[in-house]
């Protein structure tokens, strides 16, 4: 336990150095941008990410930082890899069944419809920047702070390395969220989760953004075939959208069929 508190102030130091890069991909951005959005689209987008964020990812962070370090400090003699001496192997292991662990919820958030209302509020952003990591749902973060608990509880995580893998998961969302291109980036992305790639997945058309779904590696969308190289023609949701933060909540509960469903109610016109 002694251990497991010593390491708890270093894993706040990576998350810490985390922001830092998310503050130094801003100004990149700025600097030299991938592709410039309308004025009116980014401010709205960088104002409304950044008020989402102080509304609810400040206190569902701080929470899912705690219950994690906290669940794996008690379940972390249980587990799948509890059995394993702490070396290199174990945290190997550990990151690869982490990755794919995430990788398997954001394919379920995009499958399931239940889960799709609230992490489309993620892809209803009409500009992909930096500040789009930020962007998500309060009951969204609540329902993955859940499925990583029971992901602690199965495996049987030290917890500091939860908390090691937590920052780097962080660090990879500000990076591939990022409005950047860079020289490489496209061999890169052979290997990693790159801007390249994950722009795809902010597509407007559905069969578009339902692929690339890793968070960290690309080995696992090319493993189960849901990898997509292609430049997306526009970004965010074709039908919906939300313009500030109190938009962005009530987004979860109107979906595109009951969009749809009051088009149909409404009267047409006759054809000529």
């Amino acid at each position: 336990m002694q251990n497991e508190t010593a390491n708890f102030p270093i894993s706040l130091i990576l998350f810490g150095l985390a922001m830092l890069v998310f503050i130094a991909l801003v100004v990149m951005e700025k600097l030299k941008p991938y592709r410039r959005f309308p004025d009116e689209i980014e401010k709205e987008s960088l104002l409304t990410n950044t008020t989402t964020f102080l509304f609810n990812n400040i206190i569902l962070t701080a929470l899912r930082v705690t219950s994690l370090y906290f669940v794996a400090q008690q379940f972390s003699s249980h587990g799948l890899l509890s059995d394993m001496g702490n070396h290199p192997v174990k945290w190997i292991l550990s990151f690869l069944l982490y990755d794919l662990s995430i990788y398997a919820w954001h394919v379920a958030n995009h499958k399931y419809s239940f889960l799709w209302r609230f992490h489309k509020v993620h892809h209803s952003d009409r500009s992909i920047n930096v500040s789009t990591g930020f962007r998500f749902h309060v009951f969204d973060l609540f329902l993955e702070i859940l499925y990583r608990c029971v992901f602690v509880i199965l495996v049987g995580v030290d917890a500091y390395l939860v908390m090691v893998m937590e920052s780097i998961q962080l660090f990879f969302i500000f990076f591939h969220h990022s409005n950047l291109s860079f020289k490489n980036e496209k061999w890169l992305s052979k290997f990693i989760i790159t801007p390249y790639l994950h722009r795809t997945h902010h597509s407007t058309l559905r069969i578009e953004h339902d692929s690339n779904y890793g968070i960290v590696l690309a080995f696992w969308d090319k493993l189960f075939d849901t990898r997509k190289e292609l430049v997306p023609e526009n970004i965010g949701l074709d039908i919906i959208e939300a313009e500030n933060c109190w938009q962005l909540f009530f987004l979860a509960f109107i979906t595109e069929d009951h969009i749809r469903k009051l088009w149909r109610m409404i009267p047409k016109g006759r054809k000529p």
